[in-house]
């Protein structure tokens, strides 16, 4: 197998930084110098990142952030890539590694669940007794998920612990098991299950990422793409068989291509093909094609006219559906 020239590096470390504010500064230095792309937040409680360059240029990060004491042993998950993951470096400095906002914080070097390698997962999420509980975003696990997880109702991480508040009596009494992408948003949120009174509470170590990696368990049982934070989007995982999970927003065809909508005040994430972009203008709703900021329309330098014209071929689709 041809190997690539450049990586994605993904990783994380909960790990006391003092001066998190000036050590950003000083870690963007270190980035840019070294001709790395990402995304690195820094925070009090640690670090958080995800990077892509040249295999000597990830090599070179890797052994810079292992000269540092408070970072030597930290896991960095690997992915082969073309080129570039991402359009820019951003370091920042955050109060939090990931957004739970709790009222009482979690340290997960203090409270964590338990830690399940790939195999035991893959072996543990097959009995019966469990609820395999995904917790990432629904337009994560629209593209792909784990066989029989559950999908939480949430677009955003903070809003997870008042979904398991909702859903309290479907949870209780049973051993949960939680996965993400690469571990970092389990290690917080199954401490804070534990803390919640749930006591048997389980987590996938090393995420997705490292599951799909394993030579043991090859991404089985995982349909769909993983979706990722930079320009790949979605990514594969299982190496046994692809079953395509993501559905076309409009038509409900199988579908793994996600955009946002063009209205900027929506945004929302939707699957859809590239026949259908062009036919919805990329929005996601009626109000979002009308909406006088609609990206789509600028792109494409649309006349009120063309605007017009495909707006009446939509009308005219659901006047014949509604009478069918």
């Amino acid at each position: 197998m041809e190997t690539k020239d450049y990586r994605v590096l993904l990783y994380y470390k909960y790990v006391q930084i003092e001066n998190p504010e000036e050590f950003a500064v000083e870690h963007k230095e270190l980035c840019a110098n070294l001709g790395l792309k990402g995304r690195i937040l820094i925070a009090s409680e640690g670090i958080n990142g995800t990077v892509s360059g040249t295999v000597e240029q990830t090599d070179q990060y890797i052994a810079a952030m292992r000269q540092d004491e408070r970072f030597a042993d930290t896991v960095f998950k690997i992915d082969e890539a073309e080129g570039h993951a991402f359009k820019k470096l951003k370091v920042r400095h955050r109060p939090e590694l990931v957004t739970l906002r709790l009222e009482d914080d979690v340290n997960p070097n203090e409270l964590t669940g338990t830690y399940l390698e790939p195999k035991e997962f893959f072996e543990e999420i097959q009995k019966e007794d469990t609820i395999l509980l995904d917790a990432r975003n629904d337009y994560e696990f629209d593209l792909g998920h784990f066989r029989g997880a559950i999908r939480p109702d949430i677009t955003n991480f903070r809003d997870l612990p008042d979904w398991v508040r909702e859903n309290k009596d479907k949870l209780s009494g049973k051993k949960i098991i939680t996965y993400c992408t690469g571990g970092i948003r389990c290690e917080k949120f199954s401490g804070w299950l534990l803390k919640e009174g749930f006591e048997d509470v389980a987590q996938l170590h090393g995420g997705i990422v490292t599951y799909g990696q394993n030579p043991e368990t090859q991404g089985e049982l995982w349909d769909g793409q993983l979706y990722v934070f930079d320009e790949r989007i979605g990514v594969p995982v299982n190496q046994k068989e692809h079953v395509v999970v993501g559905k076309d927003y409009f038509s409900g065809e199988p579908c793994e291509r996600y955009v946002n909508c063009a209205n900027p005040f929506c945004n929302k994430k939707i699957l859809c093909s590239e026949e259908n972009e062009h036919k919805y203008l990329r929005s996601c709703s009626h109000e979002c094609r009308t909406h006088k900021d609609n990206r789509y329309i600028v792109q494409h330098e649309l006349s009120e006219e063309e605007v017009a014209e495909r707006m009446q071929i939509i009308e005219d689709e659901k006047a014949v559906k509604t009478e069918a």
